[in-house]
């Protein structure tokens, strides 16, 4: 048996999917089903059960879930802008303590996500080193969970036991349901579409320009095929970057989206709001060394490539 926590967000629901189409189903389903659009991420989807967040975790402080293979924990808030620190912290760092420890009881594969916002402003580097991963200052409460995290799995020793997945900017069908923490290319699409104009933040820095700042983007579906090589592969252990290991600039996504659709390129640059300003990340690319050292060799996709596979979700209103 498999516990999927997140199963019906947005990468969890996709990697529902992927292990559906191996022929795995017996899945126990763990999430908040709090919006239509995401009950929608489950149709058509095979598992043995769903169970709530809450009632499941209670059910594994009393020891009545039944043993698993894997634990492959999605599951948390990823909003970056909320201002209940102990929210996250009950959400993301305890909840997931709680899971592990119960996992390494059970002798069960842990595998979870952590995110590139651990690496805050970047003054360290995106480099997914043990070292590295002691010396970050993330930018918000939500960044800062999942560094607590990270860094409680290393000083326990699970760091050889454990999979670790430090997500960078992951985009592509059912994350419908995120409202603004949706991929640029989702939360713009009909603006692209019927108004012919994107408005992207402005820069508030001298050394990058209007539209210039940088991430790293990766499609979901490249994504997956990462998740789906630890989930196969339970010996690999460790805390990994997942992204493609290139920044590309918010005008470059513009570009894309404007080709993939047909339209002429319109591009306007609007104040970012107060809050964002102090904890906006302006460039994010992770260093890829360890996943190619850990024997994953598969190319990932252009990103020209990746968003216009993914406007064809969007203008269909299509899902993973």
């Amino acid at each position: 048996m498999i516990i999927l926590t997140g199963g019906a967000g947005f990468i969890g629901s996709c990697f529902l999917g992927k292990l559906n189409s191996q022929g795995i189903t017996d899945i126990i389903v763990v999430d908040d089903l709090n919006s239509p659009d995401k009950k929608k991420n489950l149709e058509d989807k095979k598992f043995e059960d769903y169970i709530d967040k809450d009632e499941f975790i209670k059910k594994i402080k009393e020891n009545k879930i039944p043993s698993v293979e894997q634990v492959v924990h999605m599951g948390a808030c990823s909003s970056t802008t909320f201002s209940n620190r102990r929210y996250y912290l009950e959400n993301n760092y305890e909840y997931s303590q709680t899971l592990a420890e119960w996992s390494v009881g059970k002798r069960a594969k842990f595998l979870y996500a952590s995110s590139a916002a651990t690496y805050g402003a970047g003054e360290f580097g995106y480099d997914d080193s043990d070292e590295t991963t002691f010396k970050l200052k993330p930018l918000n409460f939500y960044g800062e969970s999942k560094q607590l995290f990270d860094l409680w799995v290393l000083k326990k020793g699970y760091g050889d036991k454990f999979t670790g997945l430090k997500f960078f900017n992951v985009f592509g069908p059912n994350e419908y349901h995120k409202g603004e923490m949706r991929s640029v290319i989702c939360k713009k699409f009909q603006e692209v579409k019927d108004e012919g104009l994107i408005r992207l933040f402005k820069s508030y820095l001298n050394e990058y320009k209007d539209g210039e700042q940088r991430r790293d983007f990766i499609y979901i579906k490249d994504a997956l095929e990462v998740i789906y090589f630890f989930f196969v592969n339970p010996g690999k252990a460790g805390i990994f970057n997942l992204g493609t290991g290139i920044s590309r600039t918010w005008n470059d996504i513009a570009k894309a989206m404007f080709f993939a659709v047909g339209k002429e390129l319109k591009i306007e640059y609007i104040d970012m709001p107060e809050y964002l300003k102090d904890k906006y990340q302006y460039f994010t690319e992770a260093k890829m060394d360890k996943l190619r050292d850990a024997g994953y060799n598969t190319r990932f996709r252009e990103l020209e490539d990746s968003v216009k596979d993914y406007t064809g979700y969007l203008e269909e209103g299509k899902r993973l």
